[in-house]
């Protein structure tokens, strides 16, 4: 983890940074097959190495047999916490955090959102409710991302009541208050869509926020239905709030902390903690370059629990290594939508 605190979050060519992940993924492997039985068995029954000599060679764990094990590698008296995730029916993953892991999650949060809005903390608008994080102890992955978010920002505000709505004297004090300064902005996407922007163009009203970063999250699912693409959501925020710097993350309650963000081309982002294979969904075989497939994601971040290699619900597209036109090193990549017959969820899909 030295190594991996001590790069650049996107400065790495991609052969550099995987030679540095995959020492860390493989001694991930080791730590949770000594200390997670049901991982060890998972191993044993796949013939899996926890010696890969390239990401593909990594046992991926589907991501819904986190809702049907308990998957720890701590013991009881050591869970700090424990993030539920956001899935619409039957159980919802469990995912136990310890201090240690539950930190480190912490720290790579701040210093890949440090690269997007700098060092100081900006005044934060969070179209959500404010007793959504008042229970630290346990959280649904929807208060666990807005509580992650929030320690970018100061003098926070929360924008919608105890009904859901939008709480308009709390948003116009704070466009009063920071009119003219940047300000960060951050909502789950269909929320954020429903519960701002949709209501201010009901009434031809713009924040005149010109200086906000804005970030969204969660799932397009209810958006697509409505027939809302990403470039119009964009151009709607220009609209509304004033501003055209948004940003889209893709993220998952089984891998917090390892967060994917879009750049100015639209492109997602793997940070030097992170990274994606895509795998093609009859066979697992891995993907070339622009052949969709299934999403498989890595996080040099999960310790307590066996959840550095899942093997997602979600199609995707490998666009390219150190060659975005944004400048940034790595991988990119693209997400399609959820698998044919997948279960539909996302955290703000499923706010209730």
């Amino acid at each position: 983890m030295e190594s991996l605190w001590d790069a650049p979050i996107y400065g790495l060519n991609q052969s550099d940074k995987a030679e540095l992940l995959l020492s860390r993924l493989n001694g991930l492997s080791q730590w949770h097959r000594e200390h997670c039985q049901s991982y060890a068995t998972l191993l044993e029954s796949a013939h899996a190495s926890v010696a890969a000599n390239d990401y593909s060679e990594i046992l991926p764990l589907a991501v819904q047999l986190f809702k049907q094990v308990r998957l720890s590698s701590i013991t009881d008296d050591e869970v700090f916490k424990t993030i539920t995730s956001s899935g619409t029916s039957g159980s919802k993953s469990q995912i136990i955090l310890d201090r240690t892991t539950a930190a480190l999650q912490s720290k790579a949060l701040v210093k890949i959102m440090q690269s997007w809005v700098g060092r100081d903390r900006l005044p934060m608008l969070l179209i959500e409710q404010s007793n959504l994080i008042a229970q630290r102890s346990g959280f649904s992955a929807r208060g666990a991302g807005a509580l992650g978010l929030s320690f970018m920002g100061r003098e926070h505000c929360y924008a919608l009541d105890e009904q859901m709505q939008p709480n308009w004297p709390v948003i116009k004090a704070f466009v009063a208050a920071h009119q003219n300064q940047p300000v960060l902005i951050f909502g789950f996407t269909f929320m954020l869509w429903e519960y701002l922007l949709k209501p201010l163009m009901q009434q031809g009203v713009c924040l005149g926020l010109e200086q906000a970063i804005i970030f969204h999250s969660g799932g397009w699912k209810k958006l697509e239905h409505l027939s809302v693409s990403s470039e119009q959501f964009n151009r709607h925020c220009e609209a509304s709030i004033g501003s055209s710097c948004v940003h889209n993350f893709y993220g998952m309650a089984e891998q917090t902390g390892s967060i994917f963000v879009s750049c100015e081309q639209g492109h997602l982002h793997c940070p030097i903690f992170s990274d994606i294979l895509i795998r093609d969904p009859m066979n697992l075989a891995p993907c070339p370059i622009g052949k969709p497939g299934l999403i498989q994601v890595f996080s040099a971040l999960a310790q307590s629990y066996p959840g550095h290699s899942i093997l997602t619900e979600d199609m995707g597209l490998w666009l390219g290594d150190d060659d975005c036109p944004c400048g940034r090193k790595g991988r990119y990549f693209k997400v399609l939508g959820r698998e044919p017959k997948a279960e539909v969820r996302g955290c703000s899909d499923t706010f209730s």
